[in-house]
């Protein structure tokens, strides 16, 4: 009988959380998120407009060298009680690239509480001619989830492999 209880607890967890609609399980973009490519962004501030702004810090570059923290800014669209926010930031591959990419999505919450953001992205390579224009942007896609941290510097300012460059040799 004690497995029967169970099962009766688990289902009616379960029909709780789904039950609970999108407005009281709100999304907030500020914070630290992490993508499925191990690249990190921080979305330090969210104004009462929905403009924000903060940094990234890629994992993944086009030359498959060093990246450095790179300044994002976007805006949120204000929703009015209903839904999930939908969103879009840039971001300037600051030091390290002559290239943009824009990012769009949509803030999403689970019912077991877990935010994500779904996104998908164009980036735009600067090429030396008109000629090489149909090679010079890239789409993709990536899901960010909320990354938890203690207080304090959450970004560092470059990737491992910047800090393994600038190490000095034996």
């Amino acid at each position: 009988m004690e497995g029967g209880a169970f099962i009766l607890v688990l289902a009616l967890a379960v029909a709780l959380a789904e039950s609970v609609a999108p407005a009281e399980r709100k999304c907030q973009l500020s914070g630290l998120w992490t993508n499925d490519q191990d690249s990190q962004m921080e979305i330090s501030v969210l104004r009462d407009n929905g403009d924000f702004h903060g940094q990234y810090l890629t994992q993944v570059t086009l030359s498959g060298g060093c990246a450095r923290v790179s300044p994002l800014r976007g805006a949120q669209q204000q929703l009015g009680g209903e839904g999930w926010p939908t969103f879009a930031f840039t971001v300037l591959w600051d030091k390290f690239s002559n290239a943009t990419t824009a990012f769009v999505g949509q803030c999403f919450v689970d019912a077991g509480g877990k935010e994500m953001l779904s996104t998908t992205w164009l980036l735009r390579e600067a090429v030396g001619s008109l000629e090489e224009d149909w090679k010079a942007t890239r789409v993709g896609r990536n899901v960010f989830t909320r990354k938890r941290t203690p207080k304090g510097k959450i970004l560092p300012n470059s990737s491992p492999l910047c800090e393994a460059v600038s190490l000095p040799g034996p």
